[in-house]
């Protein structure tokens, strides 16, 4: 018998296929291919159906982020906020600040000058110009307000300078001669209305002789105050503190409040001179607002209704 041969039965070797490296392409052929008609890698066409999807898109987001912030903005109200006191993250207990306070972070709360040195005085000096420019004048459309008189709640009443006395910048402060003066405000809350300490049966355990004796001596018509005090924060600063004056009185007027936008409007003022301070000590001071609504705390971490400061005069 022959052998034959078997067709069916004989191996064909295949070919696999693998992909080509592609071409490189320079600079100029990735900005434009004449061969494929591409720009960037694409054809015009790709290039103008996804301009007209972003374009359509951003359109789209834009409107929307527009009715978001119209929507927003119609709850708003541009004279006063929407939430007030109670609800407010500020609530309804004022701090209190001081001036001068120097920029200079490293001198922290310390205000501190050589009397020998007049560059020393100068610079507190000026620091306590530039927060009083506000204050020159007559104000935007301020009056001077006196307690006998009627007031609407409206009305804006001017911190008259000239009654800070030796305080006053005439008198450079009371720096150059050693008797820095420091000036308090407290800080503005709208709608806020002092409850004041203004019966003399209703002053709490812990207010200051001196400030009682100082508020019977005023006519009935002046007691609507927020009052304030000045000492040292301890018994040695007590002791080393010396006279203190204050302009003009030692209260802020009944007729500074409630602040509620009015234009032109500028906190009051209490101007405190310490006229005998230690030479080469430092003395640590607290200042303090009275008042029925305002919560006194005098911890240094949570200190609320009060504010502390150094003198140190070389």
């Amino acid at each position: 018998m022959s052998k034959k041969n078997d067709t069916s039965t004989k191996f064909t070797p295949t070919e696999f296929q693998f992909y080509s490296p592609k071409e490189k392409q320079s600079f100029g052929q990735i900005l434009y291919n004449s061969k494929d008609g591409t720009y960037l890698g694409r054809t015009p066409a790709s290039w103008a159906k996804i301009l007209i999807f972003y374009a359509i898109f951003y359109t789209v987001l834009a409107g929307l982020f527009t009715i978001c912030i119209q929507g927003l903005f119609s709850t708003l109200n541009e004279t006063e906020p929407k939430w007030k006191l109670d609800k407010s993250l500020i609530g309804t207990n004022p701090g209190m600040g001081y001036r001068p306070l120097s920029d200079e972070t490293e001198r922290g709360s310390v205000i501190q000058f050589d009397t020998k040195k007049p560059e020393e005085a100068q610079y507190w000096i000026q620091l306590l110009d530039d927060f009083l420019k506000q204050y020159q004048g007559e104000g935007k459309g301020g009056k001077h307000c006196e307690f006998n008189q009627t007031h609407k709640p409206e009305d804006v009443c001017v911190v008259d300078v000239e009654k800070f006395e030796t305080c006053s910048p005439a008198n450079s402060y009371g720096y150059k001669n050693g008797r820095p003066c420091v000036f308090l405000k407290l800080n503005k809350i709208f709608d806020w209305n002092p409850q004041y300490y203004d019966n003399p049966k209703e002053f709490p355990d812990d207010m200051p002789v001196e400030l009682r004796t100082y508020i019977n001596s005023l006519p009935a018509t002046e007691l609507q105050q927020v009052w304030v005090s000045c000492n040292g924060t301890n018994a040695q600063d007590r002791e080393s503190l010396g006279d203190i004056k204050y302009f003009p009185g030692q209260g802020f007027p009944a007729f500074y409040y409630p602040y509620i936008n009015q234009p032109g409007y500028l906190s009051p003022l209490i101007a405190v001179q310490f006229e005998k301070l230690p030479v080469s000590h430092m003395v640590n001071v607290e200042c303090r607002a009275w008042a029925k609504n305002i919560i006194y705390s005098g911890s240094a971490r949570d200190r609320m209704g009060s504010v502390t400061f150094q003198l140190f005069i070389d």
